[in-house]
């Protein structure tokens, strides 16, 4: 990609009413834009990211027999009065009425709508077990949108669903995903602690959250260095002075919903012996875009952000000083590299300044200083080389 041709430029300007990192960086380098707040637009480079953060999602949710799907957005009141959350989640839930007086509601999940689907479906045991799932966007009526993309009202969910035969099953499932998830988050590269919650509007259960250690975050939890698990501020019951504790931000959760919603929406299976039983329910969210703020609030310097290279949205980023690189962009394309070229008719210390606020891992500079070499600097290190072609490509994979 030319950097001539990237939609949008860079800017120089803070955002007035930002008051988190990840909502200065990623407006400022060009990855996302406000509409108004909590409705975020995902630029081309912010695109890219959540991306490849869903395509990881993905790998791991389909190695333990997720099927991938598409649901609906908008759906109608009835399917929600059948289990009460139509009054129950009223706070949150954007609620419309369309020419004809019929009411919907655009969805903040997508419970109901996957156990209208199981019943028009599922008859037997032998149908059991199943798991589906998609990313799709999500709408709750948060009374102050806040922190950059963190807190939207609008944003993108992975919600996996799993129905059983069984709470012996569904328990069993239901440590499968926390392993998946935990091999997501290592694999994004975060620091992460597995922490018991509430379940809020879903169950009555406890529950567990994914939480990413940061001083940006809204919660806070404890635990003991032999824990295995952190507990949740909101059902900590103990001596807080023999706990470590520390802020944290939620990237993902799982419930174990049992038979609640089937039992209110009468879903019901035939077992082995020809009874009626109502399936075992769990349900399991990650949010892609969630997870890219958070990336950028634990990832950054005084410069710009900090990207891995499993999410960045370039491998490379190439600046050319003097009409220099066309040549090496090319080579670095023909090596199946993606590749940002600052092709851009400015200074060195501007290209430099975008260099380190776009946060791509890996800088090549080519200079008439650089002869028949190429500059290399990783972002998170203050080391300069000069370099050969080949040893660049070493380096790179």
């Amino acid at each position: 990609m030319l950097q001539s041709q990237l939609f949008p430029k860079t800017k120089k300007e803070v955002p007035k009413d930002a008051e988190s990192v990840n909502h200065r960086l990623l407006v400022r380098a060009g990855f996302m834009d406000q509409l108004m707040a909590g409705s975020w637009t995902l630029l081309p480079m912010g695109w890219k990211v959540v991306n490849k953060i869903n395509q990881i999602i993905r790998e791991e949710i389909n190695a333990v027999s997720g099927q991938e799907m598409l649901m609906p957005l908008l759906h109608p009141k009835s399917i929600w009065g059948e289990t009460g959350r139509w009054d129950k989640a009223n706070e949150i839930m954007y609620k419309l009425k369309d020419a004809h007086d019929k009411e919907y509601v655009l969805s903040f999940t997508h419970e109901e709508i996957v156990m209208d689907l199981l019943r028009k479906t599922i008859n037997s045991y032998k149908d059991l077990p199943q798991a589906v799932y998609h990313f799709s966007t999500k709408f709750r009526n948060e009374l102050r949108a806040k922190s950059g993309i963190l807190r939207g009202r609008e944003f993108m969910m992975k919600d996996l669903y799993s129905a059983h035969t069984t709470e012996e099953d569904l328990m069993e499932y239901y440590e499968k995903v926390k392993g998946a998830y935990s091999k997501i988050f290592t694999r994004l590269g975060f620091n992460f602690k597995i922490a018991k919650a509430s379940g809020g509007v879903f169950t009555d259960k406890f529950t567990h959250e994914f939480q990413v250690l940061s001083k940006a975050g809204e919660d806070t939890i404890y635990w003991k260095d032999d824990d295995s698990e952190a507990i949740n501020e909101e059902i900590f019951k103990g001596d807080k002075n023999d706990y470590t504790s520390a802020k944290s931000i939620e990237v993902g959760n799982i419930f174990p919903l049992g038979t609640w919603y089937a039992e209110k929406m009468k879903m019901y299976f035939t077992d082995k012996n020809g009874d009626k039983k109502p399936v075992w329910f769990g349900s399991y969210g990650i949010g892609p875009t969630r997870v890219m703020g958070t990336w950028v609030e634990v990832s950054h310097d005084d410069k710009g952000i900090i990207w891995s290279k499993e999410i960045t949205p370039f491998d490379v980023h190439l600046v050319g000083l003097n009409g220099k690189g066309e040549e090496t962009y090319e080579k670095l394309k023909a090596n199946n590299l993606d590749v940002l070229f600052d092709d851009r008719d400015v200074g060195a210390g501007e290209k430099f300044k975008d260099c380190d606020l776009i946060g791509i891992p890996v800088r090549l500079v080519v200079s008439d200083k650089t002869g028949d070499k190429i500059e290399f600097k990783e972002r998170n290190s203050d080391k300069v080389e000069l370099l050969s072609f080949d040893d660049i490509l070493k380096n790179l994979k």
